[in-house]
């Protein structure tokens, strides 16, 4: 890391070592494996603790009065919710361990592991889009229903559900576009390698 330049200017000879800072891990990876693994964690903590109760009238015979029934939304009712809670998990521990193994392996690791890690890094990317394209189309079901099935709208009822939901599937889409931007820095990456040689 240490390079010598003896410059000779008007006959003065110098002796100016420069000497680089090495840095283990870059500091826009740093960043994007920090954001998503924070963005994958706060999606799946709303989603996971989301959960509400409503008193529902309910009337079976007309001539009666309705039964007044309290129906409770979580997100284990779904397995689309399910999943997205645990692909979020999933990334989510990723994370944190591709920011150990790059901290150890450093900028200038072993290329198998590296690699490995950036294989691993756009299945993160395939995982989170489709858990939240998952979790999106069952949530756009409950906002406006499907009167070609007959499938009544939810969202009027259990409206913080609903907004604990979208407020998750937009931090997650933000996850997985970090972990998009780590692909898309890694081809950056080796495509100035390679230009290079």
């Amino acid at each position: 890391m240490e390079s010598q330049n003896k410059p000779s200017v008007n006959g003065v000879e110098s002796h100016v070592k420069v000497v680089e800072k090495p840095r283990n891990v870059p500091s826009s990876d740093f960043v994007l494996r920090i954001l998503g693994l924070l963005l994958t964690l706060i999606a799946a903590v709303v989603t996971g603790v989301d959960k509400q109760t409503k008193i529902i009238p309910l009337t079976l015979i007309k001539t009666l009065p309705p039964l007044r029934v309290p129906v409770t939304a979580k997100w284990s009712d779904m397995s689309a919710f399910m999943y997205f809670v645990v692909a979020n998990a999933v990334a989510c521990s990723y994370a944190a361990i591709s920011l150990l193994v790059m901290t150890m392996v450093g900028r200038r690791g072993k290329g198998g592991r590296v690699l490995a890690v950036m294989v691993l890094d756009l299945h993160m990317v395939g995982l989170l889009f489709s858990a939240t394209g998952a979790s999106a189309a069952v949530g756009v079901i409950g906002k406006y229903g499907n009167s070609h099935v007959e499938w009544k709208k939810v969202c009027n009822v259990f409206d913080t559900f609903c907004h604990h939901l979208a407020i998750s599937l937009a931090l997650s889409l933000l996850g997985s576009l970090s972990f998009l931007g780590l692909v898309l820095l890694a081809i950056f990456n080796l495509h100035k390698k390679s230009r290079a040689k």
